[in-house]
């Protein structure tokens, strides 16, 4: 340290001086002296020479900081902060930053404890920094900055200062900061470092500064904020992930308020009937949103409103009618026959005159979930543990899929299980996914979904379908012809009869009926949408079963009896009652006719008139016009065969005509070119796809 110009000096001297942490007054040095003992001080006070005497004491006796004062040219006194901007800069530094500032703070705190006990304060100071092992000159100046403040804040002012970092930084060429910012804001996403290195190529070119790259890194994260690198990096979907999601609370909600249904793929090989190759089955799964339970679940090939509508109808013919449902915007969900007249579907080009669909006309709210939004649908979820319980199930060992195609096992492929396999396996881990306690929710506290529901369901008003309700959900048949002999209809290999059908013998009807339970009968509509009746199924019979035999005697036998009944009874009157009644009337005709001519005039014949053949001339002459009639009826058929028949826009009719052309091509048979149009234009029809995979699905002959 250098020493002052001057290292001698009287009380009158220093006062004038105005030194920091020393009076200003010659009286107040010389209580200052004589409290800290300066006189007695060896080798620090000496008698002054000349007139007026005194004493004079050593520079080295000073406080710290004047001493400083001393040897340092004066500075200007740096305006303290407002209390505001104190605490905003503490809020600002980083843990160790803070912990530094409470070290100050308990320095400070100790010095003002000692000058309380009645020490002088450069005594108090010098016990510190023994104490807290920190130099008196850092004392000095923590006393400096809390000079005049509120001991409340002495920690904001005595925390470092936010320097922004460590020297004097060169500030970074814009334009090469613009080459990498825009270089790397991009959505293929470039590392930054590959970024740095181009933007340098053409800076070298063009003459551009180039800054270190840790400057370049740290201008970037101040420069580009977090939204604005998620957006340009990953896209508008990734920005809208980067907003916090929304915690949905349940517990205002009670069990069948509200379904949500969507559709899951399993990864898992299936071997389905009348597929050649191992298929991937997909299910329609609803559950209750209050309690999360799975209420019903279909399987299928392919998502469709036909699963949706059966699935819907299992849930409400077991649990009632929801008063809202939760539905994916999927096409299937969104099919007129499912959600048509909902205001607010995003699917199909919506009519003032649709027809409502099952479930605006059982009066369930539409609620649509966000598109590729996951997270929207509870039922996600449920997905989740199906996927490793179901999927990846031990009876199902060499037919898991893998969830994704860079994925897939080491046995892929081996295997693919049966449908009814599948099924059974299925349905164990559903009721296990329901009935399995120790749920987390904010609703089951640890009870299970079951326990939920049923706790909810018993005190919750449900409502019923009624049976012409639970038809709206069966699947649909048009165009179905009814036999001309009694009424009966074919469908998908069935046949179905009822007694009162005989009075639809010839029409088109509309079936409805449940895919997966063809043998529980159909429900018979006209063309104009009013119900007609139930028609039962005609079961197959055992080929040598004598029961199966007499049990269709026996219906034969009460139908025809009940026929004869109703036969008799429709009649009024009995033949001999209607014979004598005509007897009768041919008797009041014969009293009524007019009376006979008295005179009589004979007709003389013409000479040349043709005289009367005889009667085997006139037998003869009637064979011959026979033999013409037929002759000239079996002209006029060999000239239809020739005339293309009209076909009758009937689509199971086209098809079976279909179906007959095709056996006679594969035959042998020639065909007129009529029927070969027909053929060719037909195969490549929706309508022939349609039947031949439900001939296939459900059986048939093909």
């Amino acid at each position: 340290m250098d020493a002052p110009s001057q290292d001698w000096w009287s009380a009158a001297e220093i006062a004038e001086a105005r030194l920091p942490d020393l009076p200003t007054t010659k009286r107040k040095i010389n209580q200052r002296a004589k409290s800290e003992g300066w006189d007695r001080q060896p080798g620090k006070v000496r008698r002054r020479k000349g007139r007026g005497g005194g004493l004079e004491y050593h520079y080295s006796l000073f406080p710290v900081r004047a001493r400083l004062a001393l040897i340092e040219p004066p500075q200007e006194i740096e305006a303290k902060r407002s209390r505001e901007d104190a605490w905003a800069d503490f809020d600002r530094l980083n843990d160790n930053a803070k912990q530094k500032a409470e070290a100050r703070l308990k320095a400070a705190c100790l010095v003002a404890e000692c000058e309380g006990a009645g020490m002088i304060r450069s005594a108090a100071v010098s016990a510190v920094a023994t104490r807290s092992e920190v130099s008196e000159k850092s004392i000095w100046n923590w006393l400096q900055m809390i000079e005049g403040v509120a001991e409340a804040d002495w920690l904001a002012f005595l925390a470092p200062k936010p320097t922004g970092g460590r020297g004097k930084v060169e500030p970074i060429d814009p334009a090469f900061f613009g080459l990498i910012r825009d270089d790397w804001l991009r959505l293929e996403g470039p590392s930054l470092t590959s970024c740095y290195d181009r933007a340098k190529r053409v800076a070298k070119k063009e003459g551009l500064p180039v800054a270190p790259i840790h400057q370049v890194r740290r201008k970037m994260k101040e420069a580009v904020s977090k939204p604005t690198e998620v957006f340009l990096r990953k896209g508008a979907e990734a920005l809208r992930r980067y907003y916090p999601h929304q915690d949905r609370d349940k517990s205002a909600l009670s069990a069948m308020e509200c379904v949500c249904g969507d559709y899951h793929k399993f990864d898992v090989f299936v071997r389905w009937p009348g597929e050649s190759l191992p298929v991937r089955v997909q299910g329609v799964f609803f559950s209750d949103v209050y309690s999360g339970k799975i209420l019903s679940w279909r399987l299928s090939l392919t998502a469709n409103s036909h699963t949706v509508q059966l699935a819907l109808g299992d849930l409400i013919e077991r649990f009632g009618i929801p008063k809202s449902a939760l539905l994916d915007n999927g096409r299937e969900f969104a099919a007129k026959v499912i959600t048509g007249g909902t205001e607010t579907r995003f699917r199909f080009k919506m009519r003032e005159d649709d027809i409502p669909g099952l479930l605006p006309m059982l009066g369930v709210k539409i609620h649509w979930a966000t598109p590729y939004s996951g997270q929207s649908k509870p039922i996600e979820r449920a997905f989740r543990d199906l996927c490793d319980r179901v999927a990846k199930h031990p009876a199902f060992e060499g037919a898991y899929t893998g969830n994704k195609p860079d994925a897939k096992p080491e046995n892929y492929g081996n295997r693919a299980v049966p449908l009814e396999e599948f099924i059974a396996v299925l349905t164990e881990e559903v009721e296990d996914h329901n009935a399995r306690e120790g749920r987390r929710s904010e609703i089951a506290y640890g009870r299970s979904f079951n326990q939920v529901f049923e706790a909810s369901y018993k005190a919750t008003p449900i409502r019923k379908a009624t049976k012409e309700q639970r038809r709206l959900w069966l699947m649909g048949a048009e165009g179905l012809k009814a036999s001309a002999k009694n009424g009966e209809l074919k469908l998908l290999g069935s046949r179905y009869w009822a007694e009162w059908m005989y009075r639809i013998a010839g029409q088109k009807v509309v079936g409805r009926f449940d895919p997966d339970n063809v043998h529980a009968g159909l429900h018979v509509y006209d063309l104009d949408g009013q119900y007609i009746g139930h028609a039962a199924c005609v079961e197959k019979g055992d080929f040598l079963g004598v029961e199966d035999a007499r049990e269709m005697a026996r219906k034969r036998g009460q139908f025809i009896r009940a026929a004869k009944e109703e036969a008799r009874a429709s009649r009024e009157f009995s033949a001999a009652e209607i014979a004598a009644r005509l007897r009768a009337a041919g008797e009041d005709a014969k009293a009524n006719d007019l009376p006979e001519a008295e005179i009589v005039q004979l007709v003389t014949p013409h000479a040349k008139a043709p005289k009367t053949p005889k009667t085997p001339v006139l037998m003869r002459r009637d064979n011959e016009a026979a033999t013409e009639a037929r002759l000239e009826a079996e002209i006029a058929r060999l000239e239809d065969r020739r005339t293309p028949v009209a076909v009758e826009d009937d689509p199971e009719v086209n098809f079976e005509r279909c179906q007959e052309l095709e056996r006679l091509d594969a035959d042998g048979h020639p065909l007129t070119e009529e029927q070969r149009n027909f053929l060719r234009d037909y195969q490549r029809s929706a309508a022939y796809r349609s039947f031949l995979r439900m001939r296939r699905a459900f059986g048939g002959e093909e």
